[in-house]
């Protein structure tokens, strides 16, 4: 494996155990503490999260830790589809291990953040299509090649991500990431709902694909940082 690919991949893996350790971790924390954390510093901590690898791991591998997006900047001609399995396999590996991690500090936590719906499967499908064509419109419009958006890039992806998670993780979980769904339900044994997280995200990072070449002439010729 060639240098750049490895260090590449090392930083989806760690992006991505950074982030269902922080993000999930602040959920089963919650539980433990008997709700010191709360629903808002939870939102918070994804978002916060997000954002500081966005910074840290931008330059090195784009930053994707989610599967979702990185087969959306494919289907935007932005990311090569010959990386995308050992991205989207580094993401997952990453995630599982977080939630292992969990599992051996926190046995006794039944979900370990899994996420579950809490009304119908449906609403929570639609939910998290939506979640995830917003995330993922957001990432494409502040990714282009402008000094300013990519300067600001990780504060607006991380205020979405805690702004999603604020007022749907009550209801779907706002996941917007395989990956942070798959990792948990794998380890705590919850897989029933798992097809809802595996796809919706998914659907929705396609379809912003579609969105913004309706508002952006100029998408097809832009270049993202994660190419």
């Amino acid at each position: 494996m060639e240098s750049g690919l490895r260090h590449q991949l090392a930083a989806e893996f760690f992006g991505t155990f950074a982030l269902v350790f922080a993000g999930t971790g602040a959920i089963v924390i919650n539980g433990f503490s008997g709700g010191a954390v709360t629903h808002p510093g939870i939102a918070l901590t994804f978002g916060l999260v997000v954002m500081a690898l966005c910074y840290a791991l931008g330059d090195i591998s784009g930053c994707h830790l989610n599967p979702a997006v990185s087969v959306g900047l494919v289907v935007a001609g932005k990311f090569s589809i010959r990386r995308l399995l050992p991205w989207v396999l580094a993401q997952c590996a990453g995630a599982v291990v977080a939630s292992v991690l969990l599992r051996l500090m926190f046995p006794d936590d039944r979900l370990l953040g899994a996420t579950l719906p809490a009304g119908s499967a449906m609403q929570s499908f639609v939910l998290e299509f939506l979640l995830s064509w917003l995330l993922m419109f957001v990432i494409l419009n502040v990714s282009v090649d402008t000094p300013v958006k990519r300067q600001f890039g990780g504060l607006a992806v991380g205020a979405v991500v805690g702004l999603e998670a604020l007022f749907a993780g009550p209801v779907s979980g706002a996941s917007m990431n395989p990956a942070r769904s798959l990792a948990p339900a794998l380890v705590s044994g919850h897989l029933q709902s798992l097809w809802i997280y595996l796809l919706a995200p998914t659907a929705g990072a396609v379809f912003a694909v579609l969105t913004l070449r309706l508002v952006r002439a100029d998408v097809a010729s832009r270049s993202l940082s994660s190419e």
